[in-house]
């Protein structure tokens, strides 16, 4: 950032001298002048009440002629307590075909304390290298050595993508690597994909509320970086055959510079809504028309052996716990069977299940936006449809038993 003084306009008031937090500015014969303190901070421009100081913003970029030294596809792999998140192995399936396009390697970076046997899932799912760092700091994620880490690695090894799957550990720590390494974040994609013509990774998430579809690119600044959320890429078959370079790399993070200490790790017992595993999910919409009406959504999923879930209006209604939504705002989820039940389709609630195997919608309206999706549509009151179903079903597992 620069500042400069249009003297012209500077009348000699004062008012960034009293303002400037390092005592920078003076007034010299009636016009305002910087001290070799100055450190561009742009607080003075802010005071001006004659906007005599104009304050230039000058964003750091990758020099053009730099940009070649990065190459490669990264993604983090996120595990817990030896079992990789399923989301690492979505990103990897996903990263696959982003490499094979730009024609470079795909790479997974996994982190943790005795956890080299899980490069081996890793190569199954693509990758070609993994980078192994390995330390009893490590075993449990903390922001500061996690994001340290990282940013050691991309510094040394430079990689043109890297992808975070968009959990709390992720969301957490990827943004402050975009701010230490001075390159750009892009949260929440719904899908990835190359430009052919600039090679740049574009970037696709929902925006303004989820009313458009915004597509991000990142010009200036490597890596390119993106969060993901779970269950919004399709998972490869793994190959078990496959084997891979395990690079092990020495962090100089120690755990004596850790200012966070985990004392202990206590797990929730409570009952929780399993929505982004359940194979089978039947949501309600404004349709269902009240909290009164939610139990013919929790019936059908019961007779289904599935979950119930929710759209984003039902939830903001106070109809349904948001721990049932499904959507840009709530849960992603990929089942193999799902039905909207008076649920219209906007945008951002098929950017959380629109990946489902058979979408079956059902809805008075015709021309709603869900019927564009649908595997199957039934155009009709839910009221007397879902009941029908559920009766049916159970019927037919009754017949099925006996």
């Amino acid at each position: 950032m620069s500042v400069k003084i249009l003297e012209n306009l500077c009348n000699g008031c004062g008012a960034c001298v009293d303002k400037c937090p390092f005592g920078a500015v003076e007034i010299v014969a009636g016009i305002a002048k910087f001290k070799d303190n100055c450190t561009g901070c742009g607080v003075c421009g802010k005071a001006c009440p004659n906007k005599a100081i104009e304050v230039t913003r000058k964003a750091k970029k990758t020099p053009e002629n730099k940009l070649d030294a990065y190459q490669g596809v990264w993604v983090f792999i996120e595990q817990r307590n030896g079992k990789i998140d399923t989301v690492a192995l979505e990103l990897l399936s996903e990263g696959r075909k982003l490499a094979n396009e730009l024609e470079v390697e795909l790479a997974g970076v996994l982190l943790g304390e005795n956890v080299g046997e899980l490069a081996k899932e890793c190569f199954a799912y693509g990758a070609e290298k993994v980078y192994l760092i390995d330390a009893p700091v490590f075993k449990d994620y903390r922001t500061d050595p996690y994001t340290t880490a990282i940013c050691e690695l991309i510094n040394s090894y430079k990689p043109e993508i890297v992808l975070f799957g968009a959990t709390n550990n992720g969301r957490d720590f990827a943004a402050r690597i975009g701010v230490r390494i001075t390159t750009g974040l892009t949260a929440d994609c719904t899908q990835l994909s190359i430009d052919p013509e600039t090679r740049l990774l574009r970037q696709t998430r929902p925006a303004f509320g989820g009313n458009v579809m915004a597509t991000i690119l990142c010009q200036n600044h490597r890596p390119q970086m993106a969060t993901v959320r779970p269950k919004v890429m399709k998972m490869a078959e793994p190959d078990y055959t496959r084997t891979g370079e395990i690079i092990r790399y020495q962090s100089s993070v120690k755990e004596e510079d850790v200012t966070t200490k985990i004392m202990d790790i206590v797990k929730n017992l409570g009952h929780s809504v399993n929505l982004q595993d359940a194979e089978i999910v039947v949501s309600g919409g404004r349709g269902i028309g009240g909290p009164e009406h939610y139990h013919l959504i929790m019936e059908l999923a019961e007779a289904l052996g599935g979950v119930a879930g929710a759209s984003r209006v039902a939830v903001d209604s106070g109809w349904v716990p948001h721990e049932r939504q499904v959507g840009q705002t709530g849960k992603t989820v990929s089942p193999k069977l799902y039905v909207a039940c008076g649920i219209s389709g906007a945008i951002q609630h098929q950017a959380g299940m629109k990946t489902s195997e058979i979408i079956v919608a059902i809805n008075t309206d015709p021309e709603a936006p869900i019927f564009s999706i649908a595997t199957y549509g039934i155009v009709g009151d839910l009221h007397k449809i879902v009941p029908l179903l559920t009766q049916k079903i159970k019927e037919l597992k009754l017949k099925a038993t006996a």
